[in-house]
């Protein structure tokens, strides 16, 4: 799914000759620029309200997932990384930093258990 994705994504630089642009430098400082729009959306929200978000709201979240997802899949492959394979040891590496018996219903960061 994520390949097809990417191949979709490449097609559509490709054809704006937009690859010029795609420097991990850029990608990386996009992928910042989408997660803070992404963040506006839960400006000033009390945590009830950002757990009922309006149908407009989840409109714009979808949007913002989209365009992380986008920057995120586009800096990959201007580096040559699988982001998948990258998820998944990142995911190994947490399981070793929190185990457990230490993290269960903590929100305590690993060097605090």
């Amino acid at each position: 799914m994520i390949a097809d994705l990417q191949k979709k994504l490449i097609k559509f630089n490709d054809e704006r000759a937009w690859q010029q642009f795609h420097s991990p430098k850029n990608l990386a400082i996009g992928i910042s620029v989408e997660a803070n729009e992404l963040l506006e959306i839960f400006t000033w929200l009390s945590e009830l309200e950002s757990n009922n978000l309006t149908p407009k709201q989840i409109e714009r979240l979808e949007e913002e997932v989209g365009d992380i997802t986008i920057q995120l899949l586009n800096f990959c492959h201007s580096i040559s990384l699988d982001p998948i394979e990258c998820a998944e040891r990142k995911l190994e590496i947490n399981r070793k930093k929190y185990p457990i018996d230490k993290s269960f219903g903590s929100s305590k960061k690993y060097d605090e258990f």
